[in-house]
């Protein structure tokens, strides 16, 4: 039986496989980043005897790194050869972050554009982001950073939230342990006023920030497009909301970066000009579908936002129309993505699954199992894989970078056969 899914205000036909049951995954468990940077270094070496000197060496003489940087899983995932270039991911090579006029800046201030993808949402595709799906997200793919969509309604968090909350502590601990940031998006659609769901938030939010305030990989994005379901949801309304939300998050973690919705469906960053809120590390949203015919006004409001000094951050964004589906205009995505990437703001693209939409990287049934091959791609998954680290991230060394240039022209070429 078919399921009906609402994006935007628009009626989404979503398959049977939009209702599937999520799997409750398991935590993964870390190895201190130290032990990690000593296994890599004696890994390179032929001897086996020498390998356990360095180790020992090393270990001996304190060898330690920031404690808030993520340690390495252990899982029974695909990680094989990418083991070692874990220690090039985003949060590894970054840290904490901060916010800097309107540049997303790392821990010595040097300042950054991360890329990555958004989920669906869990309770429609919880099953869509085992070890595996996350290993090749990052370590093949070069994500930065992954959002998890926690839908507030639709069979989300309100039907259970005690079950909500540890799915999402799994996935941030998955995240965490991969060395990547981690979005925890409230996905708020209908009712649209955030205001209507304040309590549910506020239970979350206390959850998550209390839980995970320590990792540092952690951004809130404390509501998903406002939008005027029921009647108009103003910038002051949004605002409102944010106020209480906000201290909620602080109270635990009092450093870590939140990204605030804007009106009509997060079209509008430039709304908050003149009247931004009065917390520190605070982005506000764009989001938008190329396909739709108001993406252009999207730009016009974003490059407006930012000569006013407001940072912002593109959460979801698609190479279709606005619900996701449709076919892909990549001419436009790619004039968007140059215009993200002169102004070094960063990205989500929508999403990281098996939905049988468009949008969707992966072909319907290809979640929870794979393979996880390109093969297995549609063509908006081709294409975002193929720009999500291209070029490769700037605070990669240039050898590395070099290697990962050369493997994204390898797997370009196989794919276009």
């Amino acid at each position: 039986m078919n399921q009906v899914m609402i994006k935007k205000g628009k009626q989404i036909r979503k398959s049977k496989v939009a209702g599937r049951k999520t799997v409750k995954p398991a935590a993964s468990v870390c190895l201190p980043l130290s032990l990690r940077r000593c296994i890599c270094a004696a890994f390179c070496v032929p001897s086996l005897a020498v390998k356990l000197a360095i180790i020992i060496v090393l270990l001996g003489a304190g060898c330690r790194a920031e404690s808030q940087l993520p340690a390495i899983a252990t899982h029974s995932g695909s990680m094989g050869r990418y083991a070692v270039d874990s220690l090039s991911t985003a949060f590894t090579m970054n840290g904490r972050l901060r916010l800097q006029g309107t540049y997303i800046c790392n821990q010595a201030g040097d300042t950054l554009q991360l890329r990555g993808m958004s989920s669906h949402g869990l309770q429609y595709r919880g099953n869509c982001y085992s070890d595996v799906a996350l290993d090749t997200l990052v370590y093949q793919w070069g994500a930065d950073i992954m959002r998890l969509s926690m839908y507030a309604q639709e069979g989300g968090y309100e039907d259970n939230p005690d079950y909500w909350d540890s799915f999402v502590d799994s996935l941030i601990q998955k995240l965490y342990c991969r060395g990547v940031y981690c979005i925890v998006d409230w996905h708020m659609l209908h009712p649209g006023d955030p205001n209507k769901n304040l309590a549910l938030a506020s239970r979350f939010f206390r959850h998550i920030s209390g839980r995970h305030h320590n990792k540092g990989n952690i951004l809130y994005e404390i509501c998903n497009e406002p939008n005027n379901d029921d009647y108009p949801v103003t910038w002051s309304m949004i605002k409102r909301y944010a106020e209480k939300i906000i201290p909620v998050i602080r109270q635990n973690d009092p450093q870590s970066l939140i990204i605030v919705g804007t009106p009509d469906n997060d079209a509008r960053p430039d709304a908050v000009i003149h009247d931004t809120l009065a917390f520190a590390n605070i982005l506000y949203t764009i989001h938008f579908y190329v396909g739709d015919k108001d993406e252009s006004t999207r730009m016009r409001s974003t490059q407006k936002a930012l000569e006013a000094g407001i940072a912002v951050f593109a959460t979801e964004w698609g190479t279709q129309n606005g619900w996701g589906d449709g076919p892909n205009d990549f001419e436009k995505s790619m004039q968007w993505i140059r215009f993200m990437r002169d102004h070094k703001i960063s990205w989500c693209n929508w999403n990281y699954s098996d939905s049988p939409l468009s949008g969707a990287t992966w072909l319907e049934g290809t979640c929870p199992l794979g393979p996880w091959t390109s093969r297995q791609l549609k063509l908006s998954g081709k294409w975002i894989k193929a720009h999500l680290n291209n070029p490769p991230d700037s605070w990669l060394n240039m050898n590395h970078r070099k290697n990962l240039q050369k493997e994204q022209s390898t797997q370009a070429f196989k794919d276009s056969k």
